[in-house]
């Protein structure tokens, strides 16, 4: 599904692995992935993240977003599986995956955009969702202009954003009170 807005170039695969694929990938990705909850500073005050968090990738690949710098660890024979399926769908190569762990409803990440400059101009995302559905929002930078979306992320969907997505648009996944069983998300990218 091509998702309507403008600037942007979002495109969502709601199945795109089975729902045995990735029930299995889950698991996968809890018992192997070395998971950590670091420290950020947002506005002053330094609090834990809102979520456990991982950065895998080529070597010396290293990744920076609010005052967190992260080394790549090597990849593992699950994260080169999911990533060869992507690429060979979308046919682009990427180098590097962050991955996000929420645990439950509380887990959450902020308004954002990832137009971090080692991402380069205007970079391809591919966000891979294994576990509770979750909401993600996404709203224009310019603060004047009121257009909203939502996309529920289902367990083995794949969402690509890509073009001057990252430009005009910025994306959310807010904490909720409402049941959710935990969640799995990797983003994968090319870093220069």
């Amino acid at each position: 599904m091509i998702v309507d807005l403008p600037h942007s170039e979002i495109i969502y695969h709601e199945n795109f692995w089975s729902e045995k694929e990735a029930t299995l990938l889950l698991e996968k990705l809890k018992a192997e992935i070395q998971w950590q909850q670091k420290q950020i500073t947002l506005f002053g005050k330094t609090h834990l993240e809102p979520r456990l968090t991982a950065w895998y990738g080529d070597e010396g690949k290293i990744y920076t977003y609010s005052h967190i710098t992260m080394s790549a660890q090597k990849w593992n024979q699950t994260l080169i599986a999911i990533k060869h399926k992507i690429e060979k769908v979308i046919r682009i190569e990427f180098n590097s995956v962050l991955l996000n762990y929420y645990r439950h409803g509380k887990d959450s990440m902020g308004w954002h955009s990832d137009n971090e400059p080692e991402l380069g101009k205007n970079p391809v995302i591919a966000s891979a969702s294994f576990g509770g559905e979750r909401r993600f929002l996404l709203k224009p930078r310019n603060k004047s202009q009121s257009l909203r979306k939502e996309i529920i992320l289902r367990h083995g969907s794949l969402l690509i954003m890509a073009g001057e997505t990252q430009h005009y648009w910025l994306h959310q996944i807010p904490k909720t009170s409402k049941p959710v069983s935990e969640r799995i998300n990797l983003t994968f990218r090319w870093i220069k």
